[in-house]
């Protein structure tokens, strides 16, 4: 249960609902018992057995209450036998059984009612926070997980947590005092039949404990396949044109049924250990109570000890205990289950990022001087894929990175954002290091336009507002004519509120890609990130989309990431990069006059 403490905080917000539900449970417990008590004088009346008293009893304090009420209820149907006949006698205690039970009822109800609002307010929260970290934790984060298995989390173990901390909250209150109570009033009828039930219950609760003890670990393999085929499934609609392009649908669809068989065969395991919890209990009960009905029996036929009345609503109170504790062994069982699905929550909640804001970190609203790349050396994993690189880039000017796959181009751009931190050296804006910037402000400053044009699942107008939220019709419709995308969207159905489907699958990729262009046009920052913005282009896109860049980066810094050499030769300086590191740098003539690295890679692409 030690995930209880480090998820107690979201329950902190809804602990008014807590206590009303443990109030209503204190209630609950009360009344079940006072209602399978109220059976004893309801049975005395119907068999003749109440004792005569004809003067109201003196109440004298706590101690004698089980006394007092005993006496007060055989004067009121002694009085009433005798003014009213015995039938009267009995409606009223019908009615007080009535009574105490419909409070038994109206108190659970209630308790239910106010655990709705705890259980739910806390899922939400948590949901909230999940999704939260998601989108703070770096990228590299992702590099190693399954998306699949994010949305196992956030979905399916969340809820699974969620129905644990309810069952925790009544393996705590609810079912404990319904049993403590009931106990209680056991020990008040009979001292020597209830230490004789006592000798049955350690050995029941041994059995059941020896039957829950592998359920965590079950669980954690129930939940951890869920992951898996989700990300199969997630895979498979984002690449569905390949799967279906290469014939791989059954090459797909096995792995999937593979997970899923996994899956199927660990919940079974899983269920039926959970499954047989309910029947062992509820057979040790009524064991118990067959070893009552003999034990008790004997009492009452044979040694006289116990009337008939105290000995059924004895029998009422022992079966009483059976359910909660069926209902206890159940939620024991959720607990173990939860405390998996928890581990696999905390994993994400708990997980701190090298990329966080400094306590001390400065707000930057304005860029003034240059974009500065001191010695950066960089590594994904093992080898240094940036070694020893500097570069400046004046505020004004373009600077354009190319060279070969792999040369590091792509990198540049990831450390410039902060997607990664660099290993060694250091990154300036304006003389500052980026390490000591906000994020969010660092970010503020710059537009990035990659090679995949990442669009979402909703209008064209809506998708451009990432860049500027409060940005008005005419703004978009000004920014989609700088990026040549005008001329497509007033020809949609809905103009700008068109939706453009997932990931803008109703538009080509010249379309979706002047979108993104529009997209860093509306925001309109100062400095400019192009990642190979044409490179999956046609000639005529490329041609469009190339017209839209140039117009976007005038009198703007710029870094430009390039494969195709055409798109770069105006650029102010071209770094040629080989192998993590620079080889060459100056404008497009210097470097052809150099006849070096750079006019080979003009020499392998045709000019147009």
């Amino acid at each position: 249960m030690n995930y209880i403490k480090k998820l107690s905080r979201f329950i902190v917000p809804y602990k008014r609902y807590a206590i009303l539900n443990i109030i209503c449970n204190v209630f609950y417990a009360l009344f079940s018992t006072l209602a399978m008590v109220s059976l004893m004088p309801m049975i005395n009346v119907l068999f003749g057995e109440s004792e005569k008293v004809y003067a109201k009893p003196a109440y004298n304090g706590v101690k004698d209450i089980k006394d007092y009420a005993e006496n007060y209820i055989n004067y009121v149907v002694t009085s009433t036998t005798e003014t009213d006949g015995p039938e009267r006698a009995l409606l009223y205690m019908i009615i007080l059984i009535i009574g105490l039970f419909l409070l038994k009822n109206l108190f659970n109800y209630l308790a239910l009612f106010f655990i709705t609002f705890l259980r739910n307010g806390v899922l939400r929260d948590i949901r909230d926070e999940i999704y939260h970290k998601v989108v703070t934790l770096p990228i590299s984060y992702y590099s190693e997980k399954k998306k699949g298995d994010i949305i196992a989390r956030i979905s399916g173990d969340v809820s699974m947590v969620k129905n644990s901390m309810l069952s925790v909250l009544e393996l705590i209150v609810k079912e404990p005092l319904t049993i403590i109570f009931a106990i209680v009033a056991m020990f008040m009828i009979s001292v020597k039949l209830t230490i004789f039930v006592f000798i049955f219950i350690p050995i029941a609760g041994f059995i059941i404990s020896r039957i829950g003890k592998s359920l965590k670990r079950k669980s954690d393999k129930v939940q951890r396949e869920q992951g898996v085929f989700l990300s199969t499934l997630e895979e498979t609609l984002s690449g569905l044109k390949v799967i279906k392009g290469f014939n791989a649908e059954n090459r797909f669809y096995k792995n999937f049924q593979t997970s899923t068989n996994r899956f199927y065969n660990f919940s079974n395991t899983l269920m039926n250990r959970q499954n047989l919890a309910s029947p062992t209990s509820e057979f040790l009960g009524i064991a118990t109570i067959a070893a009552l009905l003999w034990y008790g029996g004997k009492m009452v036929m044979v040694d006289q000890t116990l009337s008939g009345g105290a000995f059924i609503g004895y029998m009422a109170l022992a079966y009483q205990i059976l359910t909660p504790a069926k209902a206890i062994s159940k939620a024991s069982y959720q607990v173990k289950t939860g405390n998996a699905a928890a581990e696999r929550i905390l994993e994400i909640i708990e997980t701190t990022s090298a990329l966080d804001d400094k306590s001390d970190a400065l707000t930057k609203d304005e860029f003034t001087s240059d974009i500065s790349l001191n010695n950066v050396f960089f590594k994904y994993e093992d080898d240094y894929v940036l070694k020893n690189f500097s570069v400046k880039v004046p505020k004004g000017k373009s600077v354009a990175l190319v060279g070969q796959s792999g040369s590091g181009k792509s990198t540049i751009a990831n450390l410039v954002t902060r997607f990664y931190d660099v290993n060694d050296g250091s990154i300036s804006i304006d003389g500052i290091d980026i390490k000591n910037l906000t994020k969010n402000s660092l970010r503020g400053l710059m537009g990035l336009v990659t090679q995949d044009s990442i669009l979402f699942n909703d209008t064209v107008a809506n998708n451009l507002r990432i860049g500027k939220e409060d940005a008005t019709e005419e703004e978009i419709i000004e920014a989609l004519k700088i990026a040549n995308a005008w001329e497509f969207v007033k020809d949609l159905p809905n103009g700008i509120d068109t939706n453009i489907g997932d990931s803008g699958g109703k538009l080509s990729g010249g379309q979706k890609q002047r979108l993104s262009i529009a997209r860093a046009v509306l925001k309109n920052p100062p400095i400019m990130i192009l990642d190979e913005a044409t490179s999956a282009l046609d000639t005529e896109s490329e041609r469009l989309v190339q017209d839209a860049l140039e117009k976007m980066m005038k009198n703007r810094t710029s870094i430009v990431i390039a494969h195709r050499l055409s798109t770069i030769q105006n650029a102010d300086l071209i770094v040629v990069m080989q192998k993590g590191e620079i080889a060459e740098k100056g404008t497009h003539n210097e470097l052809l006059a150099k006849n070096g690295v750079y006019k080979k890679l003009v020499e392998m692409q045709s000019f147009e």
